[in-house]
C-alpha cells in the first residue's frame, strides 16, 4: 500500500485505541473487522485477520474427488455448459 497516513490517538483507561477515520477508510476497516495484534521491535502492528485460514494445496486437493482419466479443456468446458443448463432447468 503506497499511502502512509500518520495520525495520533490516545490509549483509554481500558486499553482501547480509536483508529482515526482516515486510516480506517483507506484500509476499508468497517465496525466489526477482526484485527490481529502483533508486538514488533518498533511497536505494535495491526492487521486485518484473514477471512479464511491459510491452507496448503495438499490440504484441499482431495476435495476434487475425480478419479477417472484426465479430461481435456474441451471436455471440462462441455461439462460446465451441461451443468449450467441443468441448473437453469431446476
Amino acid at each position: 500500500m503506497g499511502i502512509h497516513l500518520k495520525r495520533s490517538t490516545i490509549l483509554s483507561t481500558k486499553g482501547q485505541v480509536i483508529l482515526p477515520k482516515a486510516i480506517r477508510e483507506v484500509l476499508m476497516w468497517e465496525p466489526g473487522t477482526r484485527l490481529v495484534v502483533e508486538q514488533t521491535k518498533d511497536g505494535v502492528l495491526l492487521k486485518a485477520e484473514p477471512l479464511f485460514k491459510p491452507t496448503k494445496l495438499e490440504d484441499v486437493i482431495g476435495c476434487a474427488n475425480y478419479t477417472g482419466p484426465p479430461l481435456s479443456i474441451a471436455d471440462m468446458d462441455a461439462a460446465i455448459v451441461r451443468e449450467g443448463k441443468r441448473r437453469a432447468r431446476d
